[in-house]
């Protein structure tokens, strides 16, 4: 299942609309039904109005009808292990939970795997408070 997930990451990475950053980046969620969701980094020229891969991948999952990431594999074109920005680690524990792993990819693979809390160690959480 890791290969699938690699590989839909990487699929998505190559259709990635980064014409102003020139940093394509794919990611791909296999939601708890198994089923497997990518996204790309979708740029706009009026920044920051964008989307990251991550955002789309979930967008992805949430039209087919999930709302639960068990795993996400994130790759970038032009960095060895590219993490989720602040922004997509917040929407990551939106859907997942401390537990989810995040494997970071490079060309080759998936090079490290951290959990979502290794990530956002304090994540906003409206039951926390």
């Amino acid at each position: 299942m890791l290969d699938k997930l690699f590989e839909a990451a990487s699929a998505a990475m190559k259709k990635s609309y980064s014409p102003y950053s020139q940093f394509p980046v794919g990611a791909a969620i296999l939601a708890e039904s198994g089923a497997i969701y990518s996204g790309c980094n979708i740029e706009n020229a009026a920044y920051p109005q964008g989307w990251c891969a991550e955002t789309s991948a979930i967008s992805h999952m949430i039209l087919g009808g999930d709302h639960s990431i068990r795993e996400i594999a994130v790759i970038a074109q032009k960095k060895d292990l590219a993490t989720p920005c602040g922004g997509c680690r917040q929407k990551l524990s939106e859907f997942g939970s401390a537990d989810t792993k995040v494997h970071l990819c490079n060309q080759a693979g998936i090079a490290e795997t951290v959990t979502l809390a290794e990530l956002l160690p304090l994540a906003f959480d409206l039951e926390a408070s």
